[in-house]
């Protein structure tokens, strides 16, 4: 890690033409001219920034039993990846290298940088309750598909299930909440030091716990828990609900950025919302800013033209075979020395319905401040834009389930608006004398609502989750149904 900091940008560039070499004789490679390429700016000519569909084809093909296709080794594993705004499911290509060089070596890296901030650490006496995808492995023409945490559960060393709960045969069961009963009657007798998987996931079990124990906290449970690696979603909305089941001030929450395509970023500080990019782990990184953003079209730039504060799409070469990949996340340089990331949200998640450009962080950072002025807590939420009818202005639509609800609602709404109007200007500009914007409409969700409606599209666990912003109003019109 130190040489990936001192060097990033060498660093960055040998791996590119590592990869570029090594797949030079794929049929990707040979249709490229991978051959011909000597520098960045070959590789920017020679290969069009690429998105899921246009990749599908030769993914299908793979899929069938052919190899050498876009990566050179046999690909045998592909993790299964719905998203949040589709249903047909993704099936991203997953090498033996990018199993070892990514996936492996950030799960090392992670424990790594916790120990190496925490001396005194007891990580290790106990175990780590790991809350995977409701997946199995499913066999399909001698390939595999299923979640990437079923994957890499599979995949693991035997030893790695001695220091892990549950253990593997339950980690993949694919019913979701009959897997939760199995982990929970597992884990209530062992010493567990250490909780990773999706926040909005944990929470559902964390409270599962409490109710078959009957106990007030978390640590009464497990009184030597000590750290939370967490990831998949923002923390901010779930951080007070920890904070509530877990009231011990030396606990640790360390951030981790990953997903089906590669594992990008750790948390490599204490008690830090920033998150370091790993750049030796077999993904070349390129970046575009938001405001130039035209998806395939765009214009991308290497890491080493990143400015601090600038909003970015991500842009990925991998070594799963993943060729100048978008990947769908928009992400901030918060220090370009070492290169430490924010992420802010997804290019497809925003609503910019009235030209009012509003992203997940800009809803984050509004429901941020109005939880605190009406000292109430959210559990989960989504937004969709109210379109123009008439005479009558367009809006925004707000679902949000509160774990502690506001006094007033009404001052909830106004705070929030407020709010938004400071972290952006575009959407203080609509909302100038209700111009084109009205006030935000926001109803109040009872009580499980969003597990009600995962589950009736059975999406319970895993990666599944909420899709936080939408430029159309599918999913608000079936919550409203349900409410």
């Amino acid at each position: 890690m130190e040489l990936f900091i001192k060097y990033p940008v060498d660093v960055q560039q040998e791996l590119l033409y590592h990869l570029v070499a090594l797949a030079k004789n794929t049929e990707f490679g040979k249709e490229h001219k991978f051959s011909k390429i000597k520098n960045y700016d070959d590789f920017v000519n020679a290969v069009p920034i690429q998105r899921y569909e246009t990749i599908e084809p030769l993914i299908e093909r793979c899929r069938k039993g052919e190899q050498n296709l876009f990566w050179p080794t046999k690909i045998k594993w592909f993790a299964k990846s719905s998203g949040t705004t589709n249903a047909k499911s993704k099936f991203i290509p997953v090498s033996n290298e990018a199993l070892e060089e990514c996936h492996f070596n950030a799960g090392k890296d992670m424990l790594g940088l916790y120990i190496n901030n925490n001396e005194d650490t007891q990580l290790f006496t106990g175990k780590g309750l790991r809350l995977g995808g409701s997946s199995a492995i499913y066999e399909d023409n001698d390939t595999y598909f299923g979640d990437l945490s079923a994957i890499i559960i599979e995949n693991m060393p035997f030893w790695a299930d001695y220091s892990s709960a549950p253990k593997q045969e339950v980690a993949l069961m694919s019913e979701w909440e009959t897997k939760m009963e199995a982990i929970i009657d597992e884990t209530i007798e062992e010493n567990i030091t250490s909780l990773a998987g999706v926040p909005s996931w944990m929470l559902v079990l964390l409270n599962k716990v409490l109710e078959k124990t009957g106990k007030d906290n978390i640590l009464e449970v497990w009184p030597n828990l000590e750290v939370y690696f967490h990831g998949g979603v923002n923390f901010n909305p779930y951080r007070e609900q920890f904070k509530k089941l877990i009231p011990k001030d030396s606990f640790r929450y360390y951030e981790t950025y990953n997903a089906s395509e590669g594992f990008f970023a750790i948390q490599d500080r204490n008690n830090s919302h920033e998150l370091l990019l790993m750049l030796d782990y077999g993904i070349f990184y390129e970046f575009i800013p938001m405001d130039q953003y035209k998806g395939e079209n765009s214009t991308a730039i290497p890491l080493s033209e990143v400015k601090k504060g600038v909003n970015y799409a991500v842009v990925i070469t991998t070594n799963g075979g993943l060729w100048r990949y978008l990947i769908g996340d928009t992400i901030k340089f918060t220090s370009t020395s070492p290169y430490r990331i924010k992420i802010t949200g997804r290019t497809k998640h925003h609503i910019n319905v009235f030209g009012e450009e509003l992203i997940i962080e800009n809803a984050e950072e509004a429901l941020k401040s109005a939880c605190e002025k009406t000292q109430s807590v959210i559990k989960e939420y989504t937004v969709a834009p109210i379109f123009m009818n008439g005479d009558k202005n367009g809006g925004h639509e707000w679902i949000i389930e509160f774990e502690k609800e506001p006094n007033d609602l009404s001052f909830f709404t106004e705070i929030l608006d407020n709010a938004l109007k400071n972290c952006n200007s575009d959407y203080e500009a609509k909302r100038y004398n209700n111009m084109t914007l009205s006030m935000p409409k926001v109803h109040q969700a009872r009580t499980g609502l969003f597990y009600d409606w995962l589950k009736l599209k059975g999406k319970l666990g895993g990666q599944h989750k909420v899709p936080r912003l939408s430029n159309q109003r599918d999913f608000i019109e079936e919550l409203n149904e349900l409410l």
